[in-house]
């Protein structure tokens, strides 16, 4: 089909129906890919937002023969979400809970709906939906539907498959029908019908009839092993009416694995349970991952509800990721593997029983220390941090999804696992193994170079060789994750060609037209063909300007994004991403910039080139807000991507009139500093705010009537300083010219405190320079700061900075920009004495240097709003440790994500709807909702900023409210 026409024929559509339909080349590409390996553009992506814009589509793809590509949340392994149809997004308008049923346990809800979103609405009936992968912050119900999504325990709980009850669908004819439990009766109606219904009720009773005995054998659940491989024609078989006493008939749980090959859902009735009860959880400790697999049959006599196994590669990069080292207290040691083991109430004493399984895996089944743990959450969040874990890998090597579906008996598994070690040793290849051992499923994800194609070749091999392997063992190849196009080709190989032709036919009778995620469990394409990575990476240029040795390459810092999607997060869920959680849209979610990154990159030209202003626009909401850094699990730093892609995108565009008044900030407020009067009449001048872009609802920061250090050199200095020794604190440009009573503010504290105090002069860590892609200058300005701060950090004297985002900077980005040598050397020296100034008070209280009985004990309720930077890098507790030294405080945080103002980008016109949209998502409720005695905590000058205009509430520093209390 000509493209003209094609476009014509997709306008025709998008008038047709409510929702949406998106062919621009940025909609595609971000379309492109889902968790898996793959890559491949796709025609369009149709978001629609009713059951008749669903069955308009339908009919429109059946006419044209043109594919529909389900997708909920885009997080499949297998690439489920791509191909080169149009993909059919319901995460947008299709996201409603129509119905609660307490009584019953029972939930209605459309394919969009947010699992975690869901069991918080469901939370106050004291019921939830079971099914719990991972990805439960962002996966769907379609999505879990789709691949018979399972989790942590689906030991206890089962899939996704067990609790589903109905659903309704549109067949591949645009009739919508409702699935759900038949008696004989019913049946023989269903049977009797002439419509495409009938078809699909007939050959799927006939298939079972036909070679019931045959898939008994050929599918592995028969045996307690989890199977998502094919169409669940093994459910079937062991219900009515081929066992009289069976489960009734019913194809609502047989669409759970289908993949969207079948039908498009649009609504679920699933089945509610009550609320999870006390449990404990139980972390053996083994020396070997071979003692570890070899007890988990002794485990399952325990009856636990959870059993997970952690190999060393993950607990090691658990260990050196800045957000889950945090998680890691609990691990004992230098194990090989750990078994997570969880036990809920059945009769006996929880600690009882617990106490009873680490003692008989400590005394006869290999386990060296066996704890109850305390925080069990923590434990699991490791857990559940796996997959990004291995992502965030240093190099191009990394742990590719292919075989990490397999599952045998668990008695069978340390002998499995021995044999697949022995084959990832004749190839000369790492494998990495975690996952849920009670219902012996291991993840195994070889660590390959996919840029190579020998390495694409040893792939496939080993894929090849493991099929064999699963098929001796008599277990599936794909247990969890489903077949979509990675594992389908192995389809005949696991269940026999007799098997592969009943799924067929069944395709065929619901899907004459093949319109349903063509190439997905049937027919799929080539094994190698697609991938994200299917050729040598391009000649990178080595004019970047920050330092991407450790990713070898800017491309290796893309590439970290595995597309799970733990940025896809929802307000109060963390940081990351502001602007997602604002819009709700893919484009502005940490992974849906790394997949644009990522593509512009293979593309001619790269940053540079014709496809850069694709990145520019998918950058556009990203607020550097450095959340990503350490909440995704895989490190990406977007705030960093973005300055560098800037710099180059000005070095052929231009920069723009804003970003070069912005740039020469600290020399514009020192000029302003002579007469402040005036430069704050000529910031308060709309004139200004017009040339500058600015929204002129925002009030531009004024200059203080006299700057820090001028006030500095007139007072006098408190007389009981220098006990506790000497610190440096920075004088930064937001202290010097237009904050000083809180540069006043710590001098004064830390005085008082004992300290003598070396302030520095004004100095500038570029922090603006990089917001505004201009490296060149903030590297000058950090190699200036860096070679004032040398000495005091070689005299270990203490950095101490008040705002957080230029204190970090030394910590952060002055790391990657100093050029490499002496100036490198010397920016690591001060990075390691930097601290914000609430860190140093948290340390050395840690340390006995200070406590409680300096400050008074008035009571006083404080809510902390956290600087973005400040949560990334140094993490909340030492604010919290610090403000904890006023005895009589009630401290709250905020679960707010950035405040949304992030320097700059809340006064740019383009951007003042959405800083405020973020403003409201939690923070401003939150402080509005304060009472008025209520003191708010903000470390960053942009928060307490946005705080203000958005709420009308003054907000304070940490140092103002420390030295206020003093006694």
């Amino acid at each position: 089909m000509p493209p003209s026409t094609f476009d014509y024929l997709l306008q025709e559509l998008s008038q047709a129906i409510q929702g949406e339909v998106l062919t621009d080349h940025l909609s595609r590409m971000l379309y492109a890919t889902d968790a898996s390996p793959y890559q491949q553009l796709p025609l369009g992506v149709v978001r629609p937002c009713s059951v008749e814009d669903c069955v308009t589509l339908i009919r429109f793809a059946n006419s044209h023969r043109i594919g529909l590509i389900p997708r909920a949340a885009g997080t499949s392994l297998a690439g489920q979400c791509v191909g080169e149809g149009l993909v059919v997004d319901v995460s947008r308008y299709l996201t409603k809970v129509l119905e609660i049923d307490a009584i019953s346990r029972r939930v209605r809800v459309q394919p969009g709906v947010i699992l975690d979103a869901l069991n918080e609405q469901l939370r106050s009936s004291g019921l939830m939906f079971a099914p719990d992968p991972s990805t439960s912050s962002r996966c769907q119900i379609g999505g879990m539907m789709g691949n018979n999504a399972w989790g942590l325990h689906g030991l206890h709980y089962g899939t996704t498959r067990d609790h589903v009850l109905e659903i309704k669908a549109v067949l591949g004819d645009g009739t919508v029908v409702c699935f759900g439990p038949l008696t004989p009766g019913e049946l023989e109606v269903k049977l009797a019908l002439e419509s495409l219904e009938g078809h699909l009720y007939r050959a799927v009773v006939e298939a079972v009839t036909e070679q019931r005995e045959i898939i008994l054998e050929r599918y592995p659940s028969s045996r307690g092993i989890p199977c998502n491989q094919g169409y669940p024609l093994d459910l079937l078989a062991q219900g009515q009416p081929w066992v009289s006493h069976g489960r009734p008939f019913n194809l609502a749980p047989f669409f759970c694995g289908s993949e969207g090959t079948l039908a498009l859902v649009t609504e679920a009735t699933l089945n509610l349970v009550p609320l999870s009860g006390e449990r404990v959880l139980v972390a053996a400790h083994f020396s070997s991952l071979d003692e570890a697999l070899r007890a988990v049959v002794r485990v399952l006599a325990h009856q636990p509800v959870a059993v997970e196994l952690l190999d060393k590669t993950i607990l090691d990069l658990a260990r050196s990721n800045p957000e889950q080292i945090k998680n890691c207290s609990w691990i004992i040691g230098d194990p090989a593997a750990i078994l997570l083991i969880e036990l809920a109430e059945k009769g006996n004493s929880l600690q009882g029983r617990g106490e009873a399984l680490g003692a008989d895996l400590c005394v006869g089944h290999g386990s060296y220390a066996a704890p109850i743990l305390a925080f069990p959450e923590r434990a699991w969040a490791v857990r559940r941090a796996g997959l990004g874990l291995l992502m965030g890998m240093p190099g191009r090597r990394k742990a590719v999804t292919g075989i990490e579906d397999t599952a045998v008996a668990v008695r069978d598994l340390p002998f499995y696992v021995a044999r697949v070690q022995a084959l990832m040793a004749r190839y000369g290849v790492h494998c990495v193994m975690y996952g849920s051992a009670g219902r012996g499923l291991l993840h195994m994800r070889p660590v390959l170079d996919m840029t190579l194609a020998e390495e694409r070749e040893r792939f496939h091999l080993i894929m090849v060789e493991m099929a064999e392997l699963v098929k001796e063992f008599a277990g599936t190849f794909s247990a969890k994750h489903g077949d979509g196009r990675l594992r389908a080709p192995f389809l005949e190989a696991i269940l026999g060609p007799e098997i592969v032709a009943l799924l067929g036919r069944i395709k065929q009778a619901a899907d004459p037209h093949s319109c349903f995620n063509p190439g997905k469990i049937l027919a799929a394409p080539p094994l190698l063909e697609s991938l994200r990575t299917g050729k040598e990476a391009p000649i990178e240029s080595s004019l970047t300007f920050f330092d991407w040795h450790k990713d070898q390459g800017l491309q290796g810092a893309a590439a970290r994004c595995n597309g799970a999607g733990v940025c896809l997060k929802q307000a109060g869920q963390g940081t990351m991403c502001p602007s997602y959680m604002a819009t709700g849209e893919e484009l502005h979610g940490t992974r849906g910039r790394a997949n644009i990154f990522r593509q512009v990159l293979a593309l001619s030209g790269g940053l540079t080139g014709e496809n850069s202003p694709l990145l520019k626009e998918a950058l556009d909401l990203c607020l550097a807000c450095k959340g990503c850094k350490t909440e995704c699990p895989a490190g990406v730093d977007m705030a960093l991507m973005k300055a560098e892609f800037l710099q180059q995108y000005q070095d052929r565009h231009g920069v723009p009139w804003r970003g070069r008044i912005l740039s020469q900030f600290q020399h514009l407020a020192r000029l302003g500093s002579w007469l402040p009067a005036v430069a704050n009449w000529i910031l308060a001048s709309k004139l200004l705010q017009r040339v500058l872009k600015f929204h002129p609802q925002r009030q531009l920061p004024l200059l203080a009537r006299r700057t820090f250090s001028s006030q500095l050199r007139t007072r006098l200095p408190y007389i009981h300083t220098g006990t506790r020794g000497e610190v440096v604190l920075i004088n930064d440009l937001w202290t010097e010219f237009f904050d000083p009573q809180i540069g006043m503010a710590a001098v004064s504290c830390l005085e008082q405190l004992g300290y003598k105090v070396i302030v520095t002069p004004c100095l500038s860590a570029g922090r603006i320079q990089i917001s505004q892609g201009q490296l060149r200058l903030a590297q000058n300005l950090l190699q200036g700061a860096v070679t004032c701060l040398y000495p005091y950090a070689t005299e270990g004297k203490p950095l101490i900075g008040l705002e957080p985002s230029e204190l970090l900077t030394f910590r952060d980005e002055a790391l990657v920009l100093s050029p490499r040598g002496e100036s490198r050397r010397r920016a690591k020296v001060v990075a390691g004495k930097a601290r914000l100034f609430e860190e140093f008070i948290a340390q050395e209280a840690a340390i006995g240097q200070l406590n409680p009985s300096f400050f008074d004990s008035q009571p006083r309720r404080i809510l902390i709003h956290g600087h973005c930077h400040g949560k990334a890098l140094s993490g909340m507790q030492p604010l919290l440790d610090a403000l904890a030294l006023m005895e009589g405080s009630i401290v709250e945080v905020i679960p707010s994500s950035c405040c949304g103002m992030a320097g700059a980008f809340g006064y740019e016109q383009e951007h003042y709807e959405v800083s405020l949209r973020i403003g409201e998502l939690v923070l401003f409720p939150a402080v509005r909702q304060a009472s008025a005695d209520t003191l708010i905590c903000a470390p960053g000058t942009s928060c307490r900023a946005q705080i203000k205009e958005g709420t009308r509430v003054l907000a304070y520093h940490p140092a103002e409210l420390l030295q206020k209390a003093l006694l």
